[in-house]
């Protein structure tokens, strides 16, 4: 009887079927990272208190600067230290049950152990309080905060992300006064407008793209 198949035939199928395999795990690890659960954009970390940004920056219109008090001034933003908190729950909710670990903080003088959510890798430098300055809103990197009920990242941080803007940083730009205010749709809508303010914002903070884009910049 004469051999249909050959001798590596069977090689040949299992090889295929291997890298049908592979092909189908990275599709599927790629369509997870689109997602977000590869950057973690949208995903919530376990906190020692459900922080609501909505509730506080949202309906009560509290100022991010209120209990980031580091922006302006440091690389980082800073955690609300607890006698920040206890200003206002030294008076409301004082019983609440969810404010417990607060109230513990405060009496034990140990600071709440917050999970940093939007989070750079140790080999990159970010400073807030340069951003700040120069007029770039919290909402350009952490989305609408004031809409989430618990923080979660906006963006993926990616390099790619973060030299878009440095290739380009007119258009993030807004008065530095107003870096707080997340709702910016009726100043957006001014294009015009907006794209001279943005001209004379590069010129007079001497903003230079070519230098922004050096690697130094970012990896110090």
């Amino acid at each position: 009887m004469a051999q249909i198949f050959t001798a590596s035939a069977d090689t040949r199928l299992r090889a295929m079927l291997l890298m049908a395999a592979a092909a189908l795990v990275l599709a599927i690890v790629a369509g997870y990272a689109s997602q977000g659960y590869g950057t973690v954009v949208g995903w919530v970390r376990d906190q020692p208190v459900p922080f609501s940004h909505r509730h506080h920056a949202g309906d009560l219109g509290i100022d991010c600067r209120y209990c980031h008090g580091a922006v302006e001034t440091s690389s980082r933003a800073g955690f609300p230290a607890t006698h920040v908190c206890m200003t206002c729950h030294s008076q409301i909710w004082t019983n609440a049950g969810m404010l417990a670990p607060v109230r513990l903080s405060l009496a034990q003088d140990k600071p709440l152990i917050w999970q940093r959510v939007s989070k750079l890798p140790d080999y990159v430098y970010f400073n807030h309080s340069a951003h700040v300055a120069k007029g770039v809103p919290c909402v350009t990197c952490h989305g609408r905060i004031d809409r989430m009920p618990l923080t979660a990242a906006a963006h993926s941080f990616h390099m790619n992300w973060c030299l878009d803007c440095h290739r380009n940083p007119g258009p993030a730009l807004r008065p530095p006064g107003e870096v707080t205010r997340m709702d910016w749709s009726g100043w957006d809508d001014s294009v015009e407008s907006h794209r001279q303010y943005a001209a004379l914002r590069v010129r007079v903070e001497h903003i230079d793209p070519v230098k922004l884009t050096q690697c130094n910049v970012c990896h110090r």
